[in-house]
């Protein structure tokens, strides 16, 4: 890509296959099937915002979807569900990478959690032998920024932490609001949506 010196990735999504239905279901199985019913959709919204930008810890996370479950539930049924969503990281986008370190400076940006975080890694290690922290110059995480995308803040700090020129850093997103976000920093964007992947990417 001409003029691009920098790429920041999206992980769920980008990288690492996800489906968030598959939380869903493996919650629902627990009893925890109208999560609406329990809590009003802003305070739902905010209450998962929240966890992924590190102001409830896993422990107060827990419990509270434990709450809502059914009896004899555990708190290990609720993290397994927490994390049905994680699929797996697609040996062909691992290559790009290991690829594209070579002629750009890497940086990933995720909204996630904790929870979600050491199970991803987990997953990683055991596919490639590697953490995430191997394929980047640098990671950042919502949960320990305390700032999570589409905030504006969220990626002047990447921009700002990480020395960048914006006019030199492309950013790819599964999500519109995501990148909405990020052209507002003046980042360059690239929608990665749905049948597209970063192996169509003319890199």
């Amino acid at each position: 890509m001409k003029d691009i010196k920098n790429i920041i990735f999206d992980l769920g999504g980008v990288i690492l296959n996800i489906d968030t239905r598959k939380t869903a279901m493996a919650l629902e199985q627990l009893g925890v099937s109208n999560l609406q019913g329990h809590m009003s959709q802003p305070a739902l919204v905010s209450f998962f915002n929240e966890y992924e930008a590190g102001k409830i810890d896993d422990n107060a996370f827990v419990a509270k979807l434990q709450s809502l479950a059914a009896e004899g539930t555990t708190e290990q049924n609720i993290v397994d569900a927490w994390n049905a969503l994680l699929l797996d990281f697609p040996a062909e986008r691992i290559e790009l990478l290991r690829s594209l370190r070579k002629k750009y400076r890497l940086f990933l940006l995720s909204n996630t959690n904790a929870i979600h975080y050491n199970k991803f890694q987990q997953q990683i290690y055991l596919q490639t032998g590697n953490y995430l922290e191997d394929f980047f110059e640098q990671t950042y995480y919502s949960h320990t920024m305390r700032l999570r995308k589409p905030d504006v803040a969220c990626y002047q700090f990447v921009i700002q932490e990480s020395k960048l020129n914006p006019a030199e850093t492309i950013f790819l997103d599964d999500s519109e609001i995501n990148l909405a976000g990020a052209r507002e920093a003046g980042l360059i964007i690239e929608h990665i949506h749905a049948g597209r992947s970063i192996l169509d990417i003319k890199w």
